[in-house]
């Protein structure tokens, strides 16, 4: 989709490319609402200022749709191919890789009480299992903060992934 598109489409259209990149429904109103953008950065940059107000609902509502890091995502919509692209070197982790950062989502859960959220895009599976370490031993509001940095980090390389210039 290129950028006069996604101004030019309806709101409930609009809506469902925003929430592929992030799935936190005011945020996804709020930048569908302030269209027409004038360039990609532009609405970037709305979007990255809208995330910066995110709070610990809006990271827990987002996350009921994000898989595991290492397991593949369920479903043939677009935030599960998305995803999948995103973890594509996970399927190249040496299988005690694998096997620590499954055992490591679990710990991290049952800490956290959420999955463990991290832009896996770019990053090997070795440095991924890094940060699930370092992160454990975040307090709560810490982890929480490092988190929805995380998913701002998402949400706008996923943007920046999806429209082209009209």
């Amino acid at each position: 989709m290129n950028l006069d598109e996604f101004n030019a489409a309806d709101a409930a259209d609009a809506a469902s490319v925003v929430a592929v990149w992030a799935a936190v429904p005011s945020w996804v109103h709020a930048v569908v609402a302030a269209r027409p953008y004038g360039s990609i950065d532009q609405l970037a940059t709305r979007a990255g200022a809208l995330a910066a107000q995110w709070r610990t609902a809006d990271l827990d509502a987002a996350l009921a749709h994000h898989p595991r890091i290492g397991q593949p995502p369920a479903g043939a919509g677009a935030e599960a191919a998305v995803s999948r692209r995103e973890q594509a070197a996970m399927t190249d982790a040496a299988s005690a890789v694998a096997a620590a950062i499954a055992a490591g989502n679990t710990a991290y859960e049952e800490r956290f009480g959420r999955v463990f959220l991290i832009r896996a895009a770019g990053r090997s599976p070795e440095e991924i299992l890094a940060e699930l370490e370092r992160r454990m031993r975040n307090d709560d509001e810490t982890e929480a903060s490092e988190a929805l940095a995380q998913l701002a980090q998402i949400a706008l390389l996923r943007l920046r992934g999806s429209l082209a210039e009209g």
